[in-house]
């Protein structure tokens, strides 16, 4: 893998999850940033990741297509095209695809070495 600054998607490091895929696309792993993570995300119809926080990172979840119900602490946000939210450190949050299409975002963390806890 190259350590260029620029980066095709195909470069990416995939993780295969069971509610959808990651792509990681900069991180220090990645060797392209050593302040920020930042990856593609799709959530296939109608599934939900498993709620979870980022101790030591701020998060932003860009929807492109598709649309979300975005849950942040105890409250819900219907996401559609073009939205964006901001997720502080430490707090619970999950998505969940809706309508019967797959969800596409791109997501960026405020760290280069993010952290992620479940909630039990």
């Amino acid at each position: 893998m190259s350590h260029s600054p620029a980066r095709t998607f195909s470069e990416g490091i995939l993780s295969d999850q069971p509610w959808g895929k990651l792509t990681w696309l900069a991180s220090r792993e990645l060797k392209n940033s050593t302040t920020m993570t930042f990856g593609r995300v799709t959530i296939p119809a109608d599934q939900t990741n498993p709620r979870h926080r980022h101790p030591n990172c701020d998060e932003i979840l860009h929807l492109l297509s598709g649309r979300l119900e975005h849950s942040l602490g105890d409250e819900k946000f219907l996401l559609h095209p073009g939205d964006t939210i901001s997720i502080p450190a430490g707090q619970w949050h999950n998505a969940r695809a809706l309508d019967g299409m797959d969800a596409e975002m791109v997501i960026c963390f405020s760290s280069a070495d993010r952290q992620t806890e479940f909630e039990t």
